[in-house]
């Protein structure tokens, strides 16, 4: 979902990180590992939508869902964080731009955008226009690093976002609202900042650190856009239905923090740390794939065949920015 420093060190990046945002060559962990800690990353981010929806059905807007979903990820992550900066504080110290634009950007805003979207169109669109970031990401690679994206880059893109239409089945007839799409292309920039500064923090911040610090900072900030009535905050503390079976609260909501937020967070910005922003960006299409299997397996939605098919060709286009990425 959805999204993410004081002198001498620079305001974006760090000691260690090549302008792809990628471990430099000389001590750089191996790409399976990068592509591993990505997968588990997007597949838990893709719980999400299981754990929300039995709040929401309970009378849980989405800003409250996943205000407790980032506010109870940054109090578990609390002790962990300190205990990864000890004797390395000045490390928070100097790269508290990057931690709280991620916080800001990459957390709190691209909730908000994505709720306002939702508020003004169909699902589906709203998810299509959001995962647009990964064409943001080579944009942004282009811009402000050179790096221009190859044909071969280009066709996975083409590939990916073709492969997202028929997995969200945005061809029938939709809500189109020129508010909504803005919005949306909002939480766009959001997801794409989740890449970048993923990728260029300070590869000496640990990743538990800055992820706790950016959703410490996500929480406040969308506290204060429920407090200024930008998002509602609704949060009723009575039973749900999970699974088929009726229990407290709780326990989606612990499930969406310690799931689809610690583990999530953390595994992304490693992961996107170890391959760079760009070819982390395409991969991360795999969440809706995920979303999709997890609310098949435990929601009983049903697969279309034209799903199936758009899982193939998303795995396609990200299997050709892999090629084009190490050609």
């Amino acid at each position: 979902m959805a999204a993410t420093s004081s002198t001498p060190a620079p305001a974006i990046g760090g000691a260690g990180t090549r302008p792809d945002g990628a471990a430099p060559a000389a001590g750089r962990r191996p790409t399976g590992l990068g592509v591993l800690l990505s997968l588990v990353s997007f597949a838990t981010f893709g719980t999400s939508g299981v754990f929300a929806s039995a709040l929401l059905a309970a009378g849980w807007s989405s800003a409250g869902a996943v205000t407790a979903r980032v506010g109870v990820a940054a109090l578990v992550l609390t002790v962990p964080a300190l205990v990864s900066l000890r004797g390395r504080a000045h490390v928070l110290r100097r790269s508290w731009r990057p931690v709280v634009a991620y916080g800001v950007v990459a957390v709190a805003a691209c909730q908000v955008a994505y709720f306002n979207a939702v508020s003004h169109l169909d699902v589906a669109v709203a998810l299509l226009l959001e995962y647009l970031g990964t064409i943001l990401v080579v944009g942004w690679m282009w811009l402000r690093h050179g790096h221009r994206p190859t044909l071969l880059t280009a066709l996975g893109a083409a590939l990916s976002v073709s492969g997202l239409v028929l997995v969200l089945d945005v061809l029938g007839a939709v809500r189109v609202d020129v508010v909504g799409v803005l919005w949306g292309l909002g939480a766009a920039a959001g997801l794409a900042a989740f890449f970048v500064l993923s990728a260029h923090s300070d590869d000496d911040l640990p990743p538990i650190a800055m992820a706790w610090g950016g959703l410490a900072i996500g929480a406040v900030c969308l506290l204060l856009a429920g407090a200024a009535g930008v998002v509602p905050l609704s949060a009723p503390r009575v039973d749900v239905e999970f699974a088929g079976r009726t229990m407290s609260w709780v326990w989606p909501v612990l499930g969406l923090s310690l799931v689809a937020a610690v583990v999530a967070y953390v595994a992304g910005i490693t992961g996107t740390r170890i391959l760079g922003a760009r070819f982390s960006s395409f991969l991360g299409l795999t969440e809706v794939l995920f979303a999709v299997l997890f609310a098949w397996l435990l929601l009983d939605q049903s697969l279309t065949p034209l799903q199936l098919v758009g899982g193939a060709v998303i795995l396609a286009g990200v299997g050709v920015v892999k090629y084009a990425e190490n050609a």
